[in-house]
């Protein structure tokens, strides 16, 4: 099955980030994000059951406009796609963590521990 799936460019995959990060700021999906984000507060819990499905859901409505099938199977293909991109170009993590900022608080990550147990 894995046909399926488009074989795509890191251009490509920096291209469907930056449509999906459109995508999440139209109006409307800013203000579906906003009653969201407000029916969660401060709980990672409920961002994850309101925030996190809406942002997924836009994704898919992006991604299969580019090949990928709609559902589960193209959300997990994409984010398999990025994740490979992420070893060879700065800007997709740069691309990924800002649609990751929408659902994800931000992570403070230590680099003086370089090493960890």
């Amino acid at each position: 099955m894995a046909s399926a799936f488009p074989t795509i460019t890191v251009e490509t995959a920096k291209a469907i980030l930056v449509d999906i990060l459109t995508a999440l700021n139209t109006p409307k999906n800013l203000e579906k994000l906003a009653e969201a984000n407000e029916k969660s507060g401060n709980e990672m819990l409920k961002k994850m059951q309101f925030v996190f499905p809406l942002v997924m859901e836009i994704q898919i409505e992006v991604i299969k406009n580019y090949g990928f099938p709609e559902g589960r199977e193209g959300v997990v293909r994409f984010a398999e796609i990025i994740r490979t991109f992420e070893r060879e170009d700065p800007e997709v993590v740069q691309l990924r963590n800002q649609v990751r900022s929408y659902f994800l608080p931000p992570i403070l990550i230590n680099s003086t521990n370089e090493a960890l147990p």
